[in-house]
C-alpha cells in the first residue's frame, strides 16, 4: 500500500506538489489524471523515490521509499520518454532488466515481443515512438515489480496496441501481486481500465475515489416538468452539480443513486424524464466546478 501524507515539493518558485494526502490500495489499477503541468510526473517521481519530498511522509508498505533499495526493488518507473542505453536492442535491454529485477520473466517478455512484432536485434534508436513505448511497457510488465508506475504510458500507442496493453495489465492483476499506477492527461484513456482514480490540478489532489462508487453516486437526468414552481422545488431538493435549461427541457447532473433521483423527479409528475449515460469526464468536470475549479478546457 502507498500512503502519502501532506506531501510537498517545490522547485525554485514552482510549487509542483501542494500538500497532497492519499492512499493507493494494493492490487488495483489507480489512474492519476491531470492537465499538462498539473504535477503528475513530479508526483510519480516522488512515489518512485527519484525525488525526495520537501515535507510530509511517503510510505510504501510502511517504509519510506527515498534511498531505500529494499522498497525500490518492488518498484518500476516508466517515464513518458523511454530511455534506453545507446545502441541497445530489445534483447540487450531485456538482459539488463533481468540483472536488476530478480523476478524478471524473460520468457514472457520474448513471447509478448514476438506477438507485437518487435525485433530483438534491431537498435532501439531506430524504433518509432510507439514501438519504443511498447518495449518500455513490456520491460516494466515483465520486471516482476509489485508497483508499476506509468507516466503517460499509452501516449503514442495505436488503438489496437493500447487495448492489448490494457488487457495485459488486467491479466497480470489476476496472476500476481501487482499494482499499476497510470498517469495521463487523457481521462477517456483511463476510464475503461482503472479501479480508482485521482484528479490532480495545479499541484493539488482535488479528489480520489473508487471509480464504480463515483459513477454510482452521480447521474445525469433530463426532464420536462409541468411548471416552473415544481422545477424550483426539484432544484432545492437535489444536490445539483450542474444545471442547464433549454426551453422547457431541464438537464441536471446531481449527486445520488439513479433510483433516488428518479423517485424525486417522478414526485413532480414530469411530462418526460430519463437518465442519460454520464461519462467519467462529465463527472469530474461537475465535481471540480463544485470545488471552484473550471477545468472544462484542460481535460481531453
Amino acid at each position: 500500500m502507498i500512503e502519502l501524507t501532506n506531501i510537498d515539493k517545490t522547485f525554485q518558485d514552482v510549487h509542483a506538489i501542494d500538500h497532497i494526502s492519499a492512499v493507493i490500495q494494493d492490487n488495483l489499477i489507480f489512474g492519476l489524471v491531470g492537465s499538462n503541468g498539473a504535477g503528475k510526473s513530479t508526483l510519480m517521481r516522488l512515489i518512485a523515490g527519484i525525488l525526495k519530498p520537501d515535507g510530509g511522509s511517503l510510505l510504501i508498505d510502511g517504509q519510506p521509499v527515498f534511498e531505500n533499495p529494499a522498497i525500490k526493488g518492488d518498484l518500476c518507473f516508466l517515464s513518458d520518454s523511454p530511455y534506453f542505453f545507446p545502441n541497445s536492442t530489445a534483447a540487450s535491454m531485456r538482459d539488463y532488466y533481468a540483472m536488476v529485477y530478480p523476478n524478471f520473466d524473460q520468457k514472457q517478455f520474448d513471447s509478448l515481443a514476438e506477438k507485437l512484432g518487435l525485433s530483438f536485434s534491431r537498435k532501439l534508436n531506430s524504433f518509432s515512438k510507439g514501438m519504443k513505448k511498447q518495449v518500455s511497457i513490456l520491460l516494466g510488465l515483465c520486471s516482476g515489480a509489485r508497483y508499476l508506475l506509468c507516466d503517460e504510458t499509452f501516449d503514442g500507442l495505436d488503438p489496437v496496441v493500447r487495448q492489448a496493453v490494457k488487457g495485459l495489465f488486467a491479466a497480470e492483476l489476476t496472476q500476481r501481486d501487482f499494482t499499476p499506477i497510470i498517469a495521463s492527461h487523457n481521462l477517456r484513456e483511463l476510464e475503461d481500465i482503472c479501479d480508482s482514480i485521482g484528479l490532480l490540478h495545479k499541484g493539488k489532489l482535488l479528489l480520489t475515489q473508487d471509480l464504480d462508487q463515483l459513477k454510482y453516486q452521480v447521474h445525469k437526468i433530463q426532464c420536462v416538468l409541468p411548471d416552473e414552481a415544481l422545477e424550483q422545488q426539484l432544484l432545492q431538493e437535489l444536490e445539483i452539480l450542474h444545471y442547464e435549461k433549454t426551453g422547457s427541457l431541464l438537464l441536471l447532473t446531481a449527486r445520488g443513486t439513479k433510483e433516488v433521483l428518479l423517485q424525486c423527479v417522478n414526485q413532480k409528475h414530469p411530462v418526460f424524464a430519463e437518465v442519460l449515460p454520464l461519462t467519467l469526464e462529465e463527472i469530474f468536470i461537475s465535481e471540480t466546478e463544485v470545488a471552484g475549479y473550471d477545468i472544462k478546457n484542460l481535460l481531453l
